[in-house]
């Protein structure tokens, strides 16, 4: 109810906050009064506080922050603990907290903030305020000072606090790397691992929010966003340590670093949630046919081989690609071998297309089924040959099938 509501809000928020001489229209917002009225009034009132986060963040972005002094950044940083309040209060609570949430989103063209948000103002706030040069010194060291020893902190800093800010600070650096060519990469570097593991970290947190219509898409442009900053073989090593990590089963626990027993209920809840993490992943990848195409061609066939076994929406697309890529092969009687039949285009040689196809047959007995059956199928269709040099898909089934019958002697 609404009286239940106006007794969980309290205590009061902190008084509102002064953006200094200037007089921005985005900082109008935050000069409003915003202790909640009595009665109905109660958690209208609240919705409004709420929608002042975006001014809040824009402000701690802007030069208006040049005249801060001591106590007026005091004010910001209540402002940013008292959102964080209310997430503590309303997260156990679905209907308040959709409805804080659905007014947080209202007017943003897309999902850059959403309820979890709330609770991590204190960072975010205090993330701005450290990266806009025009604070004052007196303030800077203001800020440092609050964020390594909260006001409420009752013994002494907290680490959970500065190490939330810290990840989100080197997340800031790790994806704003600049472009880089093109490389293979040799396994998952730690530096990739630990963007994978950010990544997750935003994306479960969304996960477990109540979805509105129409927010699995914003969703999904928001990561696209996230993805499209960085260099695009960048991006595609991100995205399937983020798959690896979650199909190993310690994305969760890696991203939130957190070590703490799960119940059953939990552990029903967090599968949830990393099964919707993985969809908006495997859409990102999937939703462009050209994106799909260099996933494919930059990473490892180790590496595409394992997910594909894990994720039953790769592993289809994937067997299509490498028939489109195997279709456009020719034979060369003077090499006596296959070659691209157009060398500057972007698809596989001869033999890193049958290292693909290898890597599928060394996954689980069902994806190897499914890559013999479907390769059975492609040499039917192409003739049914049982000689070199007139099918490529004869070739490979046969290169397959020896390879598959080295490794089982070598395993005897």
């Amino acid at each position: 109810t609404l009286d239940s509501a106006n007794r969980v809000t309290n205590p009061l928020p902190p008084s509102p906050v002064r953006v200094g001489s200037g007089s921005r229209r985005e900082a109008g917002l935050l000069l409003k009064p915003v202790a909640p009225s009595l009665g109905l009034l109660g958690m209208e009132a609240v919705l409004e506080q709420v929608e002042q986060l975006p001014a809040l963040l824009a402000v701690s972005r802007s030069t208006l922050v040049r005249d801060w002094d001591s106590l007026t950044l005091d004010r910001a940083l209540e402002w940013a603990r008292y959102f964080q309040h209310l997430h503590d209060r309303f997260r156990t609570r679905p209907r308040l907290r959709e409805a804080l949430g659905r007014r947080l989103r209202r007017g943003q063209p897309s999902p850059l903030l959403s309820f979890p948000d709330l609770g991590r103002c204190p960072q975010l706030v205090g993330l701005a305020l450290l990266e806009n040069r025009a604070l004052p010194p007196a303030a800077c060291r203001r800020l440092i000072h609050g964020l390594l020893q909260p006001p409420c902190a009752e013994h002494g800093p907290s680490p959970g606090s500065l190490a939330l800010l810290a990840r989100r600070k080197a997340a800031s650096r790790l994806l704003a790397l600049p472009c880089c060519p093109p490389r293979v990469p040799v396994g998952m570097e730690p530096q990739v691992q630990t963007e994978a593991q950010l990544l997750l970290k935003r994306l479960q947190e969304e996960g477990q929010e109540a979805e509105p219509a129409g927010e699995g898409t914003k969703r999904l442009c928001w990561l696209s966003g996230v993805l499209e900053q960085l260099s695009q073989p960048r991006a595609f090593e991100v995205a399937a340590a983020a798959l690896l990590l979650l199909m190993q089963g310690s994305g969760a626990e890696q991203a939130g670093g957190r070590g703490l027993e799960r119940s059953s209920r939990g552990e029903n809840r967090a599968s949830a949630t990393d099964e919707y993490v993985a969809g908006l992943l495997l859409s990102w990848v999937l939703e462009n046919l050209e994106r799909f195409s260099a996933f494919c061609l930059f990473l490892p066939g180790s590496l595409l081989a394992s997910l594909a076994g894990h994720y039953s929406q790769l592993g289809r697309p994937y067997l299509d690609l490498l028939t489109v890529w195997g279709s456009h092969l020719l034979y060369d009687p003077f090499q006596g071998r296959w070659v691209k039949s157009c060398l500057d285009k972007g698809e596989l040689s001869w033999e890193e297309l049958r290292e693909r196809f290898n890597c599928l047959c060394e996954g689980s007995a069902l994806l190897r089924g499914q890559t013999q059956a479907a390769l059975k199928l492609l040499k039917a269709q192409d003739g049914d040959f049982e000689v070199c040099g007139l099918s490529v898909w004869t070739d490979l089934l046969m290169e397959v099938e020896e390879y598959l019958r080295k490794e089982a002697n070598v395993n005897v």
